[in-house]
């Protein structure tokens, strides 16, 4: 879950590949429940979509291998273990801005039955138990269901939260329908782990027609960044091993994409929407796509990798609340996930990055993601052309 990923080998290229430090911007820190990122989006501004400019035709996907390793085998016993969840309860955007979403609009809980998609602890079960929900069904997989109950007993709440152990698609719950489903459901690069498919297989099952999803819209953005320091120690490291050559093991580190901290001073370019979901109309085929971006340098550098994050907001609320992931923000356990190119791009101020990215669930593990990246650039001091896959495991 926290790696880089591959690039293939169709590709024209004369570009200088001289490495330099990109010069500091300066810093910011956001509000939990609010969200700045590079294009300055706040959550307290309604108007969430960007329009998307430039694209490039449909690119041809072939990215399955059947010998993969793939997460499915221990995606749910991954969540039994208390590490994972004390990691997730101790991000305070992430946490905070649930309990502040909850708390701060009542009225949207007052008496109404709630679904918690994927409980873990129980945490936002018991956010909604305290905000005056009527009852809350908290729905966990893992065996971290049988913690849950307790917890939900030892803090007094036994009579309004059931916690269910289960996978979704496989149980019924006591009611017909609930008025509310909640889920933290977002994943490395927001889709990793596909817990969305499962959130809408209970939208479509459970939410009555005018029902609320929190949160309801997702938006995945992109951006480049300079990074050739961690690129030499990570990625060329291969090349020369105490003397021998192991740069068989670079292609595959070149493959998986890292998921780890951007400093903002790395960054090189605009940021460029590529994809907004709203998860309240979306189908499960929504979340593969194919999507253009134009990536436009802010100063004349060096360009090693693009680096993807999202953003989260809560619309229903009575004022617009939610959080981004990106490298401008406070940072989150989400970090961002980056995806080093084979090139080193030279770009000038305003000279820019046009391509596609294509995001696919893996036939063989649907949880897992491939990645498709189509980019160019013709610039004063670089000219390049190349696709890209990375796999997401």
């Amino acid at each position: 879950m926290g790696r880089r990923k591959n690039q293939s080998t169709k590709t024209t290229n004369s570009c200088s590949t001289d490495l330099a430090q990109g010069s500091a911007t300066p810093g910011f820190e956001d509000e939990v429940g609010v969200i700045d990122h590079d294009e300055s989006m706040s959550m307290c501004d309604p108007d969430l979509d960007k329009a998307v400019d430039d694209s490039m035709g449909e690119p041809e996907v072939s990215f399955v291998d059947a010998n993969d390793k793939t997460s499915a085998d221990y995606y749910f016993d991954s969540y039994s273990h208390f590490g994972i969840h004390e990691e997730m309860l101790k991000d305070l955007v992430r946490t905070k801005t649930y309990q502040n979403v909850i708390y701060q609009n009542k009225f949207l809980f007052k008496d109404k039955v709630v679904l918690d998609v994927g409980a873990g602890t129980g945490i936002l079960s018991l956010f909604c138990a305290k905000a005056g929900a009527k009852h809350v069904y908290a729905v966990e997989c893992s065996d971290m269901a049988e913690r849950a109950k307790e917890i939900v007993e030892t803090n007094g709440f036994s009579n309004v939260v059931t916690v269910l152990k289960g996978k979704i698609e496989e149980l019924e719950l006591p009611v017909a329908k609930v008025d509310i489903i909640i889920s933290e459901w977002m994943g490395y690069f927001l889709l990793f782990e596909n817990m969305l498919n499962t959130v809408l297989y209970a939208r479509d099952k459970w939410l009555v027609d005018d029902g609320i999803l929190l949160p309801d819209k997702c938006s995945l953005f992109l951006t480049a960044i300079e990074d050739a320091e961690y690129k030499e120690d990570k990625i060329e490291f291969w090349n020369n091993v105490y003397g021998f050559d192991m740069s068989c093991i670079k292609k595959q580190a070149m493959m998986e994409p890292l998921v780890d901290t951007v400093d903002q001073n790395q960054i090189v370019t605009n940021s460029q929407l590529l994809k907004t979901m709203d998860i309240s109309k979306m189908t499960p085929g929504d979340a593969s796509f194919t999507a253009p971006f134009k990536l436009i340098a802010e100063r004349d550098d060096f360009i090693h990798a693009l680096v993807a994050y999202f953003d989260v907001s809560f619309t229903k609320c009575h004022k617009l609340m939610g959080f981004s992931t990106g490298p401008r923000s406070r940072s989150t356990h989400w970090k961002q996930t980056v995806l080093y190119l084979e090139d080193v791009l030279t770009v000038c101020q305003g000279e820019s990055i046009v391509g596609t990215m294509t995001v696919a669930q893996n036939k063989k593990n649907p949880r897992d993601i491939d990645i498709m990246l189509k980019y160019s650039l013709n610039g004063q001091r670089c000219s390049v052309s190349r696709v890209q896959y990375y796999k997401m495991r």
